[in-house]
């Protein structure tokens, strides 16, 4: 009984560890660095939410965060924008940002959300 239950232990241990190891890459993709990455409101991350979010976020939306179609709404939304495509939970019912956006997105919000 003992080694089954020491057996089970160490397979979960073993897997939870292997998992964790990719954890940065997970809430990083695209890698966790904004060097060089000098994400802009109007010409990166406006244009992504406009061809991504708005058939759900448009004008009187209330899902999630509800509409985002101004400057103030998707900041104000900022961090839970990111972490909902980080994390692959959006855009729903369609493919996953493209890294290159997702970065972009990460790094607008992680610098502050400047309106630029």
């Amino acid at each position: 009984m003992m080694k089954k239950v020491f057996f089970t232990l160490s397979v979960c241990l073993a897997v939870f560890i292997g998992c964790t190891n990719d954890k940065d890459e997970l809430l990083n993709p695209a890698g966790g660095d904004c060097t060089g990455v000098n994400a802009s409101f109007v010409n990166d991350v406006l244009p992504i939410i406009q061809a991504n979010c708005q058939g759900c976020h448009g004008v009187g939306s209330t899902n999630g965060p509800g509409q985002l179609t101004t400057y103030n709404e998707i900041s104000n939304a900022g961090t839970r924008i990111k972490n909902a495509v980080v994390s692959g939970f959006m855009p729903r019912n369609a493919a996953p940002l493209p890294a290159a956006d997702i970065r972009k997105i990460r790094c607008w919000v992680d610098s502050g959300t400047p309106n630029n």
